[in-house]
C-alpha cells in the first residue's frame, strides 16, 4: 500500500484567507498545504492535494487515489458535505478510509449544516479547530490505517503560521 494520503478540499476553500476571515481565519490554502506537508513528513506519509468546486472532480480524485492504493484521505468537502450523495457513494464504493474535517463547528452554524452525508462512513470527524483540525485529522487517519497509535500523541504538529 502507498504511503500517500489524499487531502480533498471542496468548493470555496481556495478562498481561504480572504473569505470570511472572522469565521475561517486568515491562513491561505497554500499556507495550510505547506504546513500540512511538514507534518506529513514527520508522520512518514506523503500528501496529494486536490481542491475543486466541481463535485465530479472530487469523485474522480477519490477513485484515482483508491486505484493508486493511497492510504486514505483527509476530506473537507465543504458544502458538498451536506449534499453530495455522489461523494458519499465514491467512498462507499472504494472503501477508502477517510477522516472528515471542517474548519468551523458545523453544529454551531445554520441547521442545514448539522447533517453530514459523509460522517457515518468516515473513520472520524474533526470539527471547529480551524486549520489545526487538519493536523488532528491526518494523525487520526494515519493511526487508523497503520495502527501507529503514536501518531496521535507525538510532539509534531502543524508549524505555526
Amino acid at each position: 500500500m502507498s504511503r500517500t494520503v489524499l487531502v480533498l478540499q471542496g468548493p470555496n476553500l481556495d478562498l481561504l484567507g480572504a473569505r470570511e476571515p472572522e469565521r475561517y481565519g486568515t491562513e491561505t490554502l497554500a499556507a495550510l498545504r505547506t504546513r500540512l506537508d511538514v507534518l506529513a513528513e514527520a508522520l512518514d506519509v506523503e500528501l496529494e492535494h486536490v481542491q475543486s468546486a466541481h463535485e465530479g472532480e472530487l469523485v474522480d480524485a477519490v477513485h484515482a487515489a483508491w486505484r493508486a492504493g493511497h492510504l486514505g484521505a483527509v476530506v473537507n468537502a465543504a458544502a458538498y458535505t451536506h449534499t453530495s450523495i455522489a461523494l458519499r457513494d465514491a467512498f462507499l464504493a472504494t472503501q477508502m478510509p477517510f477522516v472528515e474535517v471542517h474548519l468551523t463547528n458545523t453544529f454551531a452554524r445554520e441547521s442545514f449544516r448539522h447533517t453530514s452525508l459523509l460522517a457515518d462512513v468516515a473513520a472520524g470527524v474533526v470539527l471547529g479547530l480551524g486549520p489545526d483540525g487538519y493536523a488532528a485529522a491526518l494523525r487520526l487517519l494515519v493511526a487508523a490505517t497503520t495502527g501507529r497509535r503514536d501518531t496521535l500523541w507525538a510532539a509534531t504538529s502543524l508549524p505555526p503560521t
